[in-house]
């Protein structure tokens, strides 16, 4: 009997092709086996204080290892009198390997003061970090001081955050996260670097959103550790970037007393499309947390952070973050804190705004931290 030749069948045009741009056309199929098993909301059969132990144990697990730590050794390389507070230019050891600058703000009186880590955004913007939130000294180079207050129009309408609220009786600590202002690259700003990094990071064992927040929790204890500050009263804020590093840190230490995150929550469903910027991957990598998608998506790791006071804003014209998504979030988050009855501790709000922290919001956010520090 003579052998028979079975053809395939022709390919269809989808199948003729894994990526579209630079998304796998199984994208929906991947998203739809995402279940969140360790969310609260698949996780209700089980005690809070249990499901938010194991919860926080798999955040660290996936945020990997913290660069070995040191004695902070902290000194202060200058000072400038301000309106109302004392600017300072500090240094310490943020770890054995690195001692970094920082700009850390004192109000004039008697403290201890209630106190804030401000976290500064991405915007693929990296020649200053701590400078997007704290005006610099005026010994600082004249680019950099230009730079900085350009920023402060472009993200935060003209306003230095970091001063904000210190003139209004907040210590405030803002530290450059690895990769942007002092701990950049020696060759200069390079946008694309930063999948080099990354990458060089990962072959090294360490994930660079995990040593982002290892290095925040570290900016914590050295705020906690100073006379001035009342380590019981202890914030965070941040907006874009900083705003998931703020509900990463109020999720990883309860040393964070209350926190506020501007423009930065939303589900994975809503972000990772054909169409949304995060698709785009450059600036996502200092936002990657290696398989914690597997176990729990954005507003579930925020309710670890769960019954402290929270604070999140979201702008209905944020291109970055789609406001279906958003809404979504938002009732994930309020659910837990109503669980726990402490929903009069969750503040959300949508605003007719862009992806911007108008001075409108950070008057929201002054009296959120003088009602809950």
């Amino acid at each position: 009997m003579a052998a028979v030749l079975l053809l395939a069948a022709p390919l269809s045009a989808q199948e003729e092709y894994a990526l579209d741009n630079a998304m796998p056309v199984f994208t929906d199929k991947i998203k739809a086996e995402l279940d969140y098993p360790l969310s609260r909301r698949n996780s209700r059969r089980i005690p809070f204080r249990k499901w938010r132990k194991a919860a926080r144990a798999k955040l660290f697990e996936c945020l990997g290892p913290a660069m070995p730590s040191a004695p902070f050794d902290m000194e202060v390389l200058e000072t400038e009198r301000r309106d109302g507070y004392v600017a300072k230019k500090i240094a310490f050891n943020i770890s054995t390997y690195e001692r970094v600058p920082a700009y850390l703000l004192v109000p004039e009186g008697d403290g201890p003061f209630p106190a804030l880590v401000l976290l500064h955004d991405h915007g693929a913007h990296f020649s200053i970090g701590k400078e997007k939130m704290v005006k610099p000294l005026a010994s600082e180079p004249e680019t950099l001081r230009r730079d900085a207050a350009e920023w402060s129009f472009a993200c935060y309408d003209g306003v230095y955050v970091g001063d904000y609220f210190a003139a209004n009786g907040f210590v405030v600590l803002s530290v450059d996260a690895l990769f942007w202002g002092s701990r950049g690259r020696r060759q200069g700003v390079d946008y694309d670097a930063q999948q080099a990094f990354a990458s060089n990071l990962e072959q090294m064992g360490y994930h660079w959103a995990g040593v982002v927040t290892h290095d925040d929790i570290t900016s914590v204890n050295l705020l906690g550790s100073l006379p001035e500050v009342d380590a019981q009263r202890i914030g965070a804020l941040g907006h874009s970037m900083g705003g998931k590093r703020t509900w990463m840190l109020a999720s990883a230490t309860d040393k964070v007393k209350a926190a506020a995150a501007v423009c930065w929550i939303c589900t994975t469903d809503s972000l990772m499309t054909f169409t949304n910027n995060q698709n785009k991957g450059g600036s996502a990598w200092s936002m990657n947390v290696p398989n914690l998608v597997r176990f729990m998506d954005y507003a579930d790791v925020a309710s670890i952070a769960c019954p402290k006071p929270m604070l999140f804003y979201n702008g209905e014209r944020d291109k970055l973050f789609p406001v279906e998504g958003v809404k979504e979030s938002y009732g994930i988050l309020r659910d837990v804190w109503e669980e726990r009855g402490a929903g009069d501790k969750l503040v959300t709000r949508i605003w007719d705004e862009k992806h911007y922290f108008n001075k409108a919001m950070q008057a929201g956010v002054l009296e959120f931290f003088k009602n809950n520090l």
